[in-house]
């Protein structure tokens, strides 16, 4: 094995150093990173998708798939688990031409990613190999050259990437070969073989006309079920690999559910049930956290491709499934386990079951919409807003208001009341506190002072974050179905569910800021609106339409991938976004962070004395409390980590034993981001005897600072 690593030392010098010549200084850089390679890639993928035929589209397909499974999962997941150092960080003279990799080093992801591409498409074009197997071996080189790897890890990444390129084009083609006959047995017939052998050599079997379409339409049905349960499965594994660290909140309450009570401070109580759910199933890791997020967003697909499936017809059906997906915000719901994925799922289920009961005025439907709003107040306060999009729906809709004399509609409002008992008991015994924290959050212990600040924000960051393609056509759709349907039921139902709030928000930027995911619960309603709207216009024969939903699925689709890796970036043009640029800087560097408290902790713990830590922001107290092991093994009786003591509540922790409890005589270092860093706290040196700044340290992730973290240690608590 030492013979092996110095061979393979000798041989990185000499492609690093000995080879050196002006000629690959300026072309091996580009060959490792380049602006052009995105646009190009794009460009080629879909020329394949439309000029390519099924041979075109199968192998765009089988590309995405080998790449996101081999990089996403097994290069990294190699990496992590071999930890070799990159050559820069362990040989002093190793010449870099790029910028440094934070990943581990074997295997190349590069050389990986290009010799599955050359695989793909020898695969399905023979002769490609003489086109990009010269490309993927120069990438390969260059990742020598420019100082970033060994060639031991090109090597290794260049036969993995081969290797698992043609286990999974196969593996899929033999799985197509087994279930395709059964499940698309149209498709089969033309397609028995993904790989294109034996095409067209089958006999087509005689159906009639009316049967073949039925029998396509329920093929599509079942894709699209396989595709729900496919983005399930791959949001899981997403999530077992720990590709994302959690957020502060997820964090905070994470913690809550440690303490199970009626309710908290600032939420109702269901997040806390649902994380102690996801935990207690998966343990307290990031599946645990996050599962019911993904598996929320699954049910909800479901529902909503049975509800326009009924409504509407095959395509709105498959709209339906496709075009979440491609709004970034409703992604991220789909992973980030907050009180969003409840409150948007419940929100949808009664709007739902609502219809239902609209149509059959059935007892059962209406009790099903109690409980679903009841459940979304239990999730999220501004479910109360979905009272105001009925008594609209009633104002708007004569017809319904038959409804009112029955008594389906008064057994669901009270559902929903009784589903408030829990929150307000809680609140009654602790001062009607979350009604002063939502006053003061929401700025109403202030006067008002009109402002286009936020109303600026708000129009221009909405749209951003939900797909601008598809926000402007569902805000366009919201307007104009008034002059052209006005008339009909449902757009009008789906309006009444979604605008109430929308518009309220919208208002609301006049007074203060709105944050983006306040309207998450009236996007997809309206989104609802916009395929009932829009399918019509399709059908009446509008010609834009068309390229315009294939440039939102387009951007929708980029986005999807850049939200759930932004590492993608730096491996396709070479250069990785700063810390601050990146959009996941939310869910990264955390367990550096707590790594830097847990070095400046066990160094005062060498005086001899127990020492604890405090955080100055609840977000980093529940980061620590979870990425600490020795502070994640007990955080209710004797909690390593504390949130910073106050007189008067600021949070949650206010409520809990505090160190002033439970630690008294002990050392503790404080901890605190950059962003809220002040002088040390007047409140912080009246409780120890001394404290003492440690000064700001960077937090890096691979190479990038992310976050910047101030300590200061505190000695013997008062």
């Amino acid at each position: 094995m030492d013979w092996l690593l110095a061979l393979d030392r000798d041989l990185f010098r000499f492609g690093n150093d000995a080879l050196s010549n002006p000629l690959f200084d300026a072309i091996m850089p580009f060959f490792s990173g380049n602006p052009f390679f995105v646009p190009v890639a794009l460009i080629a993928a879909v020329w394949l998708l439309i000029k390519g035929g099924a041979r075109g589209r199968l192998c765009v397909f089988f590309l995405l798939l080998a790449v996101a499974i081999g990089d996403g999962l097994i290069c990294n997941s190699l990496k992590d688990a071999i930890g070799r150092l990159r050559p820069f960080n362990d040989l002093p003279e190793t010449i870099m031409r790029v910028g440094k990799g934070g990943s581990g080093s074997m295997p190349s992801s590069h050389a990986a990613n290009w010799f599955a591409g050359t695989m793909v498409f020898w695969l399905f074009y023979r002769r490609s190999w003489k086109f990009f197997l010269p490309i993927a071996c120069t990438v390969a080189f260059s990742r020598v050259y420019n100082g970033v790897h060994y060639p031991s890890d090109v090597l290794a990444g260049a036969l993995l990437g081969a290797g698992y390129a043609f286990v999974i084009v196969h593996a899929v083609d033999a799985l197509w070969r087994t279930a395709g006959k059964k499940l698309f047995p149209v498709w089969f017939e033309r397609m028995p073989s993904l790989l294109l052998r034996d095409a067209g050599h089958r006999p087509q079997l005689e159906r009639s006309s009316e049967s073949c379409q039925q029998l396509k339409e329920k093929q599509w049905i079942r894709l699209a079920y396989v595709l729900i349960a496919v983005i399930f499965l791959a949001r899981i594994g997403y999530h077992a690999a720990g590709k994302i660290e959690l957020t502060e909140d997820e964090a905070y309450q994470w913690l809550w559910s440690k303490h199970p009570a009626l309710s908290y401070y600032s939420k109702p109580p269901m997040i806390a049930y649902t994380q102690w759910l996801g935990t207690h199933i998966f343990g307290d890791n990031e599946l645990g956290v996050r599962f019911f997020s993904s598996l929320l967003a699954a049910l909800m697909s479901v529902v909503l491709l049975r509800f326009f499936y009924k409504e509407l017809g095959l395509r709105p059906a498959l709209w339906s499934v496709i075009l979440p997906l491609c709004m970034p915000l409703i992604t991220v719901g789909s992973i980030l386990m907050t009180i969003d994925p409840l409150n948007v799922f419940f929100w949808m289920m009664a709007m739902l079951s609502g219809w239902k009961a609209v149509q059959t005025n059935a007892t059962k439907h209406w009790l099903l919409v109690g409980l679903w709003m009841g459940l979304g107040f239990l999730s999220k306060y501004t479910a109360l807003f979905q009272l105001l999009s009925w008594a609209v729906f009633f104002v708007l809709w004569k017809p319904a208001r038959a409804s009112l004399k029955t008594k389906g509609p008064w057994l669901a409002l009270l559902l929903n009341a009784l589903a408030t008992i829990p929150v307000l008991s809680w609140n009654s015994q602790h001062g009607w506190i979350t009604m002063e924290h939502l006053a003061n959050r929401g700025g109403l212990d202030t006067k008002w002072k009109p402002t286009l600040r936020f109303f600026i924000d708000f129009i221009v960051v909405e749209p951003l974050l939900f797909n601008p393609f598809i926000f402007i056509g569902i805000i366009w759709a919201a307007i104009a179905f008034w002059k052209r349907d006005k008339g009909n039921q449902i757009m009008v139902y789906c309006f009444s569910m979604g605008a109430p709030l929308f518009l309220f928000y919208f208002l609301y930027t006049f007074r203060a800021r709105v944050q983006p995911n306040w309207i998450a619960p009236a996007i997809l309603p309206l989104l609802c609106l916009g395929i009932f709207y829009w399918e019509k216009r399709w059908r009446e024969g509008v010609r834009w339409f068309k390229p315009y939903l294939i440039g939102g699925f387009i951007a929708g689709f980029l986005a999807l991938l850049i939200l759930h890796d932004t590492n993608i970036i730096g491996k396709l043009v070479g250069k990785h976004l700063m810390g601050h640029q990146d959009p996941l800087r939310r869910a990264r560097g955390w367990s550096e962070l707590t790594q830097a408290a847990e070095k400046a902790r066990q160094e005062l713990l060498k005086e001899g004395k127990p020492v604890f830590i405090i955080g100055g922001h609840y977000g980093v107290t529940g980061l620590m409390s979870f990425y600490l092991p020795e502070a994640r093994k007990d955080v209710v009786e004797m909690p390593l980590v504390y949130y910073r003591w106050s007189e008067h509540p600021e949070n949650q922790f206010y409520f809990w034993p505090s160190y002033r409890e439970q630690r008294k005589g002990q050392n503790a270092i404080y901890v605190i981001r950059e962003e809220e860093a002040q002088k040390i706290p007047e409140s912080l040196k009246a409780q120890f005897e001394s404290v003492r700044d440690l000064g700001v340290f960077e937090i890096t992730y691979r190479g990038r600072v992310f976050h910047h973290v101030q300590l200061i240690e505190c000695r013997n608590l008062l």
